[in-house]
């Protein structure tokens, strides 16, 4: 009898632990935002990714320019190769090799991991996540959220509830109206896009031109009969 009733005590106890973890975590208030959606708000971010769209762009016409100078040696180079000494060809193959080499570092020093287009994103966007940040801390201090989440870009939120979406509440709270997004003139599906994305498509296509740019010269240079990378003998 005693151990029958050590056993219900125990089961007592742990349901009233149960129980009493459970009103916690109820108790506890959960939210979410769109960070995608609430940027879309803010015209200082369509003006900062406006200007790294433009750089972007700049930097490639800049790139596109130096890997054409290097088309250009490799096909005069190819005409004369027959005509010329041994030492005349090791030295014009590498100048062309020099030059294609400056490409590739000028892709780097631009849109590398750490290069000017990652530096100047972190100058002009930071501040704008900096403001969006403490006034989300604000609405998260005055109304007791334990925690807020992002369903934005590669978040790993499956289901989420309308009725625990706070982002018009912040969008709200930095002074704008929910709905009156900044407007782009994108064409093909791109009005669909948030100028996040609009803008991470512009600086790609930068950097996979010049990429592809570089690869393909130099493809094709070692599929031709005369190559810059093989030399034949005399």
């Amino acid at each position: 009898m005693k151990i029958e009733m050590k056993k219900i005590g125990f089961i007592l106890i742990c349901a009233m632990t149960t129980s009493s973890i459970w009103n916690v975590m109820v108790a506890q208030k959960f939210a979410y935002i769109d960070t995608d959606y609430v940027l879309l708000h803010l015209p200082e971010y369509s003006e900062a990714q406006g200007e790294l769209n433009q750089m972007a762009v700049d930097w490639q016409v800049e790139i596109e320019m130096k890997l054409d100078a290097v088309e250009r040696l490799e096909l005069a180079y190819r005409a004369e190769r027959v005509l010329l000494t041994a030492e005349m060809r090791s030295k014009r193959e590498e100048e062309i090799s020099t030059k294609r080499l400056e490409a590739r570092e000028l892709q780097k020093e631009k849109f590398g991991v750490e290069g000017e287009l990652f530096e100047k994103r972190q100058e002009l966007i930071q501040p704008i996540q900096d403001m969006v940040f403490e006034e989300l801390k604000d609405i998260a201090s005055g109304s007791a959220y334990m925690v807020i989440f992002d369903k934005s870009n590669q978040s790993n939120m499956l289901y989420t509830n309308p009725k625990y979406d706070i982002s018009d509440r912040l969008i709200k709270a930095l002074g704008f109206v929910p709905g009156e997004t900044i407007e782009s003139d994108g064409n093909d599906g791109e009005e669909s896009k948030s100028i996040q994305d609009r803008a991470k498509d512009a600086i790609n296509k930068g950097k996979d031109s010049a990429t592809d740019r570089i690869q393909g010269a130099a493809a094709g240079v070692r599929g031709g009969g005369n190559t810059v990378n093989s030399r034949s003998k005399d």
